[in-house]
């Protein structure tokens, strides 16, 4: 996408959830995580590319002790529709024996979190928790359900805050939604 359909999309897009009530939402994943993690110094693992704003802004508030890395799974490669699952970084020596969370940016179908869960826990995790940003409520069950969830949002294709829209707009600090 060039820079003229970029800003095209933005303004063409329809704001579903505003910067303060993503802050608001790390709070109160950070109060949850901390609930049930605090005592086991998990491996944090952020799930490449679009946990990393949700991973930057939500690593500060975990105030005890943890490991941070990353994997790299993908099934969309800057498209608007998922493809083939493809494993492009697995941190394995780190996981056996470890409780592992998995950071994501959204839990759409749920294939690639599903996958990466499966993964992690047949590599050796002793457990695996995960936290998405976004729960996309598509009104049929998922082959996963997310341990954290910051926000249940509408179904329909969303950008900001780490998702990306044809490889543009992760930096953006509000979600927005594609108009049909």
């Amino acid at each position: 996408m060039n820079r003229e359909e970029a800003w095209r999309t933005l303004k063409a897009a329809e704001q579903v959830c505003s910067a303060d009530a993503i802050a608001k939402a790390l709070d109160r994943l950070a109060r949850e995580i901390a609930a049930q993690l605090a005592d086991r110094q998990p491996l944090v693992l952020a799930v490449m590319g679009g946990a990393v704003v949700f991973a930057g802004s939500l690593l500060p508030k975990l105030a005890f002790p943890l490991e941070f890395d990353f994997l790299h799974v993908t099934r969309y490669n800057d498209s608007t529709r998922g493809g083939q699952l493809q494993w492009r970084v697995l941190p394995e020596q780190k996981v056996p024996g470890r409780c592992v969370l998995v950071l994501d940016d959204i839990l759409d179908e749920g294939v690639t979190l599903a996958a990466i869960k499966a993964r992690l826990l047949q590599l050796g995790a002793s457990a695996c928790y995960t936290a998405v940003m976004a729960d996309k409520d598509l009104g049929r069950a998922k082959p996963i359900r997310a341990d954290f969830v910051g926000l249940t949002l509408p179904n329909r294709y969303l950008f900001g805050f780490g998702m990306d829209v044809e490889g543009a707009w992760r930096n953006l600090p509000d979600i927005y939604a594609l108009n049909d």
